[in-house]
């Protein structure tokens, strides 16, 4: 299946698109529970997996090649909703808010909502322009072991704690004008790509 941005924009027109955006490496089943679920618990209409040519705060060393990635990316998610895409790429950037700022002009009449991870709660305050991400776009927080509880009494959960919308509402969330944010109590996943790297590195095939 071609990456969703060979399209033009009108072919996008109308949709709801979350946008789940990381390193891949490798993508696991876990990346595909949270895309399911956020397919349903927000209404989306699809979910692109942003393969991020390098994210800037993990190492090359042990990073696969983005063409190994996004392979392996397209294998896991299976999915005519679940759309892997290497478009930071083609955009240049390598900053979530760029991206964003990229992906708003390009698709004006697409609605995204960025998808992530607690633990990604807990430190996107080292993100470079943090907080235009929430201002850009809806952001649905996922939950993730052991990070949920830190990650609702970090930074950035408080510095935007009057812009949560309660999990019922979830499904319109999409359509609020940021900044509006959700955490969901979504059920957990115990794959880890971490996991994944360590047991392929025995020789030995991860579940």
């Amino acid at each position: 299946m071609p990456s969703p941005h060979r399209y033009t924009g009108h072919h996008h027109a109308g949709l709801t698109v979350g946008l789940l955006g990381g390193s891949f490496n490798p993508a696991h089943a876990g990346h595909r529970h949270v895309s399911l679920y956020a397919l349903k618990a927000l209404g989306l209409d699809r979910v692109w997996w942003l393969v991020s040519p390098q994210n800037p705060l993990k190492p090359r060393a042990g990073m696969a090649t983005l063409a190994e990635r996004m392979a392996e990316a397209r294998r896991v998610a299976a999915h005519p909703r679940i759309q892997p895409t290497d478009i930071e790429r083609d955009l240049g950037t390598t900053y979530t808010a760029d991206t964003l700022r990229r992906l708003t002009a390009l698709y004006p009449r697409t609605r995204f909502v960025w998808l992530m991870g607690a633990d990604n709660l807990r430190q996107i305050p080292l993100w470079q322009h943090w907080t235009r991400i929430f201002r850009m776009v809806p952001v649905a927080v996922f939950s993730r072991p052991t990070y949920s509880m830190g990650a609702l009494g970090g930074k950035a959960a408080k510095r935007f704690g009057r812009r949560r919308v309660d999990e019922h509402r979830a499904k319109g969330l999409a359509g609020l004008e940021p900044p509006a944010w959700v955490f969901l109590r979504n059920p957990l996943h115990p794959a880890s790509a971490t996991a994944i790297r360590r047991a392929r590195a025995r020789g030995s095939q991860p579940l």
